[in-house]
């Protein structure tokens, strides 16, 4: 059993500080903790309290000793919250080693029944933070009833980093990828190779999607789809044939990137993320792309950024049509949510009545089309296999946009594609105040009665 901390960019930019200064820092890192059905944790973190100078009683490039003074207070906060508390101390200097030393061990000792007692959550936790070059580096455990290693740390925010524990096995297959080696380098190929990568919507968008992501890398794929193929689909799913028509998507797609490469490893759910145990098999995700075209199904990808702090890459295509049939444009959409960034509600990308619409039975919606009491739920919706293959590459690229930093700063969270135009246009939107987007809200970790803050139904 292993344990990932997933941390906002403001929370890791924190401790870079702590782990680049030049004398031991001390701090109490609070997180809500998760446990998977296999067993896997993860760390939610919500805030970084430094120890307080008057606590020091030493600190120098090589010694930390404080008082209780400089930890008492965040332990409070911690049970105020709900929340368990990690020590986190650094170990300072250009790749110093950040594995605890005999003194520490001895320090966690002493720290572990009080931590547990003062959170009430019997719950200790210890990170050891140092630096390489700038890039923080860390060993770190959970102890309690079971001893768990922190073998990962995951950061959402403007860029996305996920990297290994210290001392952790690394490296990439040097020959299968020596291409993306050449432009983005080993450790890049490595994170790439690592991540569990959810895709939700298995048809022309998200079979392009995946099989790219297949390609570069990515060996763990989450596939969420409830439909069968059907005739038309096999013009823009890859991996399809009329030999699989009537087969589930999930399927299709799941034996098609299998075939592609060695230790790919699909997890196939057949269901919508309108049902809430489909919707909590993301929660054990890296990164979800959402190629769906429903809006009830983007209402509910939109909270999974702010509440588990997974990043999410949603994409569309849209050809309208006048009334004559004849088409206006065509326009794609890649939104790339995170911590920091607006969510599809504050930019206005969801229509309420159709997601409400979209989740009643299709007798009920019936009857109050008729009535005029709802929209009439959109017909099937035009789509071409270039035109989502498009998309498709687009929403791949901010992925590594997002891991390497090629491009401009600040990064749009936002691109829209004028296909008809040949014009690529980025944006930036802010949360707007006080909604559950907003950092200001801390949503973080507090739906642990309703899944995502939504009602689900049963």
């Amino acid at each position: 059993m292993s344990a990932t901390l997933r941390l906002t960019g403001p929370l890791h930019d924190g401790l870079v500080v702590m782990a680049a200064s030049t004398i031991e820092t001390g701090a109490v890192l609070l997180a809500h903790q998760l446990t998977l059905d296999d067993g896997t944790v993860i760390l939610l973190g919500d805030d970084l309290i430094a120890v307080p100078d008057d606590a020091y009683e030493i600190r120098t490039d090589r010694a930390l000793q404080i008082t209780s003074d400089g930890y008492i207070h965040a332990l409070k906060t911690a049970r105020n919250r709900g929340m368990i508390a990690l020590w986190v101390h650094s170990h300072p200097g250009n790749r110093a080693i950040p594995r605890p030393s005999i003194h520490d061990r001895s320090v966690n000792e002493q720290l572990e029944p009080l931590f547990g007692d003062r959170t009430e959550t019997d719950q200790y936790g210890y990170l050891v933070v140092s630096h390489d070059g700038g890039a923080l580096t860390f060993t770190g455990e959970l102890s309690g009833q079971i001893t768990t290693p922190i073998t990962r740390l995951v950061v959402s925010g403007q860029r996305w980093v996920f990297r290994p524990a210290y001392d952790a096995p690394t490296g990439a297959d040097r020959a299968l990828f020596d291409r993306n080696i050449r432009a983005f380098g080993d450790g890049i190929q490595t994170t790439i190779s690592g991540l569990t990568v959810a895709i939700v919507g298995a048809g022309g968008t998200g079979s392009a999607t995946a099989e790219q992501l297949t390609r570069l890398g990515v060996r763990s794929f989450i596939l969420i789809d409830p439909d069968t193929l059907s005739d038309s689909n096999t013009t823009r799913v890859y991996g399809s044939t009329p030999a699989e028509v009537g087969r589930p998507k999930v399927e299709v797609l799941g034996d098609h990137l299998e075939r592609i490469a060695h230790g790919v490893h699909t997890t196939r759910i057949q269901g919508s993320i309108l049902t809430e145990a489909i919707a909590r098999s993301l929660i054990s995700a890296d990164v979800v792309f959402g190629c769906t075209d429903d809006n009830a199904g983007r209402l509910r990808l939109s909270r999974l950024p702010y509440y588990y702090l997974t990043p999410v890459i949603d994409c569309g295509v849209q050809i309208p049509a006048d009334q004559d049939g004849l088409i206006s444009g065509v326009f794609g959409r890649v939104t790339t949510l995170h911590p920091g960034a607006a969510c599809l509600i504050c930019r206005s990308r969801i229509d309420f009545a159709l997601a409400e619409a979209e989740t009643r039975s299709a007798e009920e919606q019936q009857r109050l089309e008729k009535e005029g009491y709802a929209p009439a739920l959109r017909g099937v919706e035009p789509a071409v296999v270039t035109f989502t293959t498009l998309v498709a590459a687009t929403a791949v690229s901010e992925l590594l946009e997002r891991l390497i930093g090629y491009g401009d700063t600040p990064t749009p969270s936002e691109l829209i594609l004028y296909i008809h135009d040949r014009i690529l246009r980025g944006n930036i939107e802010d949360p707007h105040p006080g909604h559950y987007c907003d950092p200001a809200t801390r949503q973080i970790g507090t739906d642990t009665d309703m899944l995502l803050g939504l009602n689900w139904a049963s």
